[in-house]
């Protein structure tokens, strides 16, 4: 699996600049960190900023997202395909048009309250995609979550396709029965020199990216 940690990170010196190397996730809601990351990360997944969006009852630009990306999508760096959260399958299609980059750049979103029929079109069709967890599969990892987690991998296993497959704010299913190829998460932004947490932030990411996902589905793991 790969780990993404997620920015902006404050004090860049010397909390960000210690991670140099490592994968981040910059999202186009808080863009802090971009260039830094541009010019020090292994990778970087850019994020749509939805989930930011949502949260605030803010509009997405659709177009000011697209152009932010222009000088940034290449390599081995990707985006998050345009997404609504809370919308319908005709929404996300909706968003999904006139996307100009392409494949191997691209993860589409399926959220977990939409049908499995559409998670298996999207990894039919496309080679990256990403779970979001939303309606009563909001938090990860519970109980209605991981159930729902397990059609999502049996639909996928069922297609005979070998998609990569990321979990959206979802490190903390690392480790666990599920064989995501990558994940995201703001656990080191949020907590590194906090009182609970007594680590820098090379530290955080070196436990972090220890824990691994298996590499193929299987129902019957713990």
């Amino acid at each position: 699996m790969i780990h993404y940690h997620g920015t902006p990170i404050t004090k860049r010196d010397p909390n960000l600049t210690k991670l140099a190397g490592r994968e981040f996730c910059v999202s186009y809601a808080q863009p802090q960190d971009a260039k830094w990351c541009m010019e020090n990360a292994q990778s970087v997944m850019w994020d749509n900023g939805a989930f930011s969006t949502y949260t605030r009852g803010l509009p997405f630009n659709k177009i000011g997202y697209v152009q932010w990306l222009d000088d940034k999508n290449w390599g081995c760096n990707w985006a998050v395909v345009p997404d609504v959260i809370g919308g319908s399958v005709e929404d996300q299609r909706s968003f999904m048009e006139d996307w100009p980059y392409p494949d191997h750049l691209s993860c589409y979103v399926w959220h977990m309250d939409l049908p499995l029929e559409w998670l298996r079109e999207l990894v039919e069709n496309h080679s990256k995609v990403a779970f979001g967890s939303s309606g009563k599969y909001w938090k990860v990892l519970s109980p209605e979550w991981s159930e729902r987690a397990d059609e999502a991998w049996e639909t996928i296993d069922k297609t005979g396709t070998r998609p990569w497959v990321h979990m959206m704010r979802g490190l903390k299913a690392a480790g666990k029965r599920w064989p995501f190829a990558s994940a995201d998460s703001t656990n080191i932004a949020r907590n590194h020199g906090s009182h609970k947490v007594k680590k820098c932030t090379k530290e955080m990411a070196d436990r972090i990216n220890a824990v691994q996902s298996p590499l193929r589905w299987c129902s019957n793991e713990p």
